[in-house]
């Protein structure tokens, strides 16, 4: 796995690069969002580890602009940030992950090689705040899970258990195309943005059980 981070604390920058060497994963960082910006484009990374607050130009600001290059990357905010807001929006702006720069050295390592793999983290600190977001996101106009057909049903409760569309399609029997159609449509029948949202909504609704 190839790591690029992009952080302006220096001190916190290097030691994450020190950290990540140390466990056998590749690194590279950049000081501003500008550089990562650049240099983004030309380098072999599987995963963007990005900080919310710098000063140039904020992580969120940087997420936005990732996601009108359409750059196929995961991007992870690394914060300190536990704010409501914070998280809210950089979900809804295409964030694959919201972790806590105080987490365990090795909960991190996991968390990445979860994503990798298409898995959606949140940090666990933060699952409180996460289901407040979505409860007040969905609470004017809660979706149905009847709404969707048997083969939707299967799929959702996959995508609840954190699987990828490759293993889901594995589990299934089916192609992987066929599961990005199935989450396409469960998206538009629940009314919800992202696959996160899809695995609370079930997980607090208690659909899969």
């Amino acid at each position: 796995m190839k790591v690029y981070i992009i952080d302006d604390h220096t001190l916190f920058r290097n030691g994450l690069v020190s950290l990540l060497e140390s466990r056998k994963i590749g690194a590279k960082a950049a000081s501003s969002p500008e550089q990562g910006l650049e240099e983004i484009p030309n380098l072999p990374i599987d995963i963007i580890l990005l900080d919310l607050r710098m000063p140039s130009i904020s992580g969120l600001e940087v997420l936005k602009i990732l996601k009108r290059r359409n750059e196929q990357t995961p991007v992870v905010m690394l914060t300190t940030s536990t704010d409501e807001n914070d998280l809210r929006d950089c979900l809804k702006h295409g964030a694959r992950g919201y972790l806590l720069k105080d987490m365990d050295p090795d909960e991190l390592v996991d968390a990445l090689n979860e994503i990798v793999t298409g898995s959606i983290i949140v940090a666990q600190d933060m699952t409180h705040v996460l289901v407040k977001v979505l409860r007040n996101e969905l609470i004017d106009d809660e979706p149905s899970f009847d709404a969707l057909t048997k083969r939707e049903k299967e799929v959702v409760c996959q995508i609840s258990s954190g699987h990828s569309n490759k293993v889901i399609a594995r589990k299934l029997g089916i192609s992987d195309g066929t599961v990005k159609l199935h989450v396409k449509s469960i998206l538009k029948k629940l009314s919800l943005n992202s696959r996160v949202e899809v695995a609370v909504m079930v997980t607090e609704k208690g659909y899969c059980k």
